[in-house]
Order: structure tokens, then sequence, then C-alpha cells
């Protein structure tokens, strides 16, 4: 029998794979040295640990579509919702306090129903809002089902509600100022001291809530100073007056003789012509503000004959010239009246009956006027209805003053 080695040709302690077994380390022939060797193949991979793999990069690829799809639907439904019509039923104010934000905005128009979702709201201004910027403060009527995009427009516009306090001409300072105490919406105190009679423009005032009483009185005197200025500079440079405060204060007469703007001039034509004549200028309005102040005359109070007499600095139909300081606040046309009169020779005039008045150059020919007037009033007493005050007229009537020459 031969040995299985020889006949194989096999090296000893070497089999086929060319793998040492054992024994002796025999050296590769020329040969086996150029053979590629066999290279062991990889640990095969179990099907359980392939599918597990699997299963895990499938699930983040479904989380990360998801999450997608949520985040592509969530914007979508808060562009929506941002601009669609909002929930609130009928209009209501918002209060936007100076300071506020985003968040606090937010909350208060969810809280009024004026929005359905105060964070969406918060986000999307942001969004818009230039980088810190806020709503400016201040009240907004929001309408009812306006969009929130609407709404963050009218906050970062500022156009908060504006209010309006009117002001009369012919009103005094404190009559003025009893209307500014009274207004339900003007914030703080008026001032301690009054200011000039004829020194506040009569004039309507609009304001936002937060306004001050002071703030309108201010507006009201810088207006006032600003117009009697320019009214004097431009006035007629033959006025027998010297100084602004004489002009203010016979145009504080004029507005209280006559409202009627097509009179002013003539009612001015006619005080002129009697300072020029040295003659008193016997205006009822100055008696009024002599006996009552600024307090102005009681509505049921009429003036009697006898008040004519009554000793007041500014009682015109005692004292000659004009009076102290104004008796009220002049508008812009019984100043503009006082600064261009009308060129007239009249010197008197009285009601006429029908809410103007009658001119006359000479004492016959006002008290022929005052004589027609007499009997209007009487008709209308004697029909029920309402009549003037009693005294005469202005100026004069019974107590008119004749020219010296």
């Amino acid at each position: 029998m031969s040995d299985t080695r020889e006949n194989n040709q096999v090296p000893y302690g070497r089999d086929g794979s060319g793998e040492s077994k054992g024994g002796p380390i025999i050296p590769k022939s020329p040969t086996e040295a150029l053979r590629p060797e066999k290279v062991p193949e990889p640990p095969k991979r179990s099907r359980k640990a392939h599918s597990q793999v699997v299963i895990f990069l499938n699930f983040l690829m479904t989380l990360v579509v998801a999450v997608s799809i949520v985040g592509i639907a969530g914007f979508y439904y808060m562009i929506n919702t941002f601009h669609e019509p909002g929930p609130l039923q009928t209009n209501t104010t918002i209060t936007v306090r100076n300071g506020a934000g985003l968040a606090e905005i937010a909350n208060n128009l969810e809280r009024s129903d004026a929005i359905s979702n105060a964070r969406i709201f918060r986000l999307m201004a942001d969004r818009y809002l230039a980088a810190g910027q806020t709503p400016k403060p201040g009240e907004y009527e929001i309408k009812a089902h306006t969009s929130m995009k609407d709404i963050l427009a009218l906050l970062e516009s500022g156009k908060s509600i504006l209010y309006t306090v009117s002001f009369p001409e012919g009103l005094t300072v404190k009559q003025m100022f009893a209307r500014l105490a009274s207004d339900p919406v003007l914030e703080g105190d008026l001032p301690a001291d009054l200011p000039p009679e004829g020194s506040l423009r009569p004039d309507t005032y609009p304001y936002t809530r937060g306004t001050k009483r002071e703030e309108i009185v201010h507006q009201m005197r810088a207006a006032q100073g600003k117009l009697i200025e320019m009214l004097w500079e431009r006035r007629d440079p033959n006025l027998p007056l010297k100084t602004m405060e004489e002009f203010v204060t016979l145009a504080s007469i004029v507005e209280k003789e006559t409202g009627k703007d097509d009179e002013r001039g003539h009612v001015a034509s006619v005080f002129y012509n009697r300072m020029k004549k040295n003659m008193r200028l016997q205006s009822d309005p100055t008696i009024i503000y002599g006996l009552f102040g600024g307090e102005g005359k009681p509505s049921d109070r009429p003036i009697y004959q006898s008040d004519l007499q009554k000793e007041t600095p500014f009682n015109t139909y005692i004292i000659r010239g004009l009076p102290p300081h104004p008796i009220a606040n002049p508008g812009r046309a019984a100043l503009e009246a006082t600064a261009n009169p009308w060129r007239t020779d009249d010197l008197y005039f009285v009601a006429d009956g029908t809410g103007g008045h009658a001119f006359a150059k000479t004492l016959d020919e006002h008290n022929s006027n005052v004589r027609r007037w007499r009997k209007i009033e009487a008709e209308k007493a004697a029909s029920g209805g309402n009549t003037d005050t009693v005294v005469d007229g202005q100026p004069g009537g019974a107590q008119a003053e004749k020219p010296a020459n």
C-alpha cells in the first residue's frame, strides 16, 4: 500500500487549502506561491438583523414625511386662519396700552372674541412686523368679522378712535373749562390758573383716548395766539386801536353782539365810528360780563333797564372806550371783521326781530328802528311767542347816546 501523502503530493503539515494543519511547516513551492489563495467568505448576516434595519429606516422615512405633511398643513392652516374673516359678531373697541407686547395684545384680542387663536396671531405678527416693531398704543374700533391680517394692519397704522370736543364762538374761559372738565374721555386735571379771557381758540379739537385736558388747553392757546398775531399784522392801519389786547377785546364784543357772518364787519364799523367820536359803546354783552363774569348770564335772567346803570369796569353804558379785557373768546370771523371792518357812517344798531339788526346813522333813524322792533316784540308777546331781552337793543334805545359833534 502506498503512502497517501506521497500519492496526493500534499506536503506534510498542510492540507489542500494551504493552511497549516499541525506538524512541521513546509514552505510553499514556487508553483504554489504563484497560485492565488482562496479568500474566505464574509460571515453571513442573519435575516432577523436585516429585517430590523429595514423597519427602522422605513419608520424614519415615514416619520419625516408625516412631520413634513403636518408642518405644511399647519402652515397653510395658520395662513388661512390669519386671512379668513374673524369670529367677532359685532363691532367692538380694543385698547392697546403703551408698552404692551404682542402676547398681551393677542390675548386681549382673543378674550374679546376679535380673533380665534392668540398664538397664531402672535406668530403671524412676528412674521409680518419689522424687527423690533410692535402695534401702536391707542384705542381701536374693530368691525365685525375683521380678519387677523386686517386687525394687525389697523394696530400697526396707529389709526386710533378719534373723539372731539367743541367750543362755539363767544364762550368765556370758564365756560370752556367747564366743557373740558365734563368731557368723559379726556384725562388729567385742568390748569390751576385760568388763561386770559380771549386767549382760547373756539373750534373743534380731535383727540384720542389718553389725551390730557391740559394738552387741549395748550392747543387752544397756541391756535388763538397764532391767529391773533396774523390778523393783527393784516389789520386796517387806520383803526383806533393801540394794542393786540384792545383788538381782541373789541372782537369779543363783536362776537357777542351778532352770530351772523354777514353782519360782523358792519357791527365792528359801528363801534369804531363811536370810538372815533368818543361815544360810549353801549353794548349789552359788556353789562352781562360785568354782572356775571365768566360764569355767564343765567338763561332765565333778562337784562333790565336798571342793569344799564350798574357800575362795573365792563359796563360800556357807563365807561368810555373799551373794557379792561375781553369778555369772551372770539372766533376767526369776529377777529377778521374787527381787523378789517366795513366802511360805514353808522353809529347805531338794534335787533330787527328776525335774528339780524337794523343799522342807523342818526339817533332819529335809530329810534325809529327801536319803535319798529318794540312793535314786533309786542306782537310776539301777544301771540305767546319768544321775545328778546327787555332792553331796547344795542347800542342805545332809550339810553342811546347822541354824538357830541
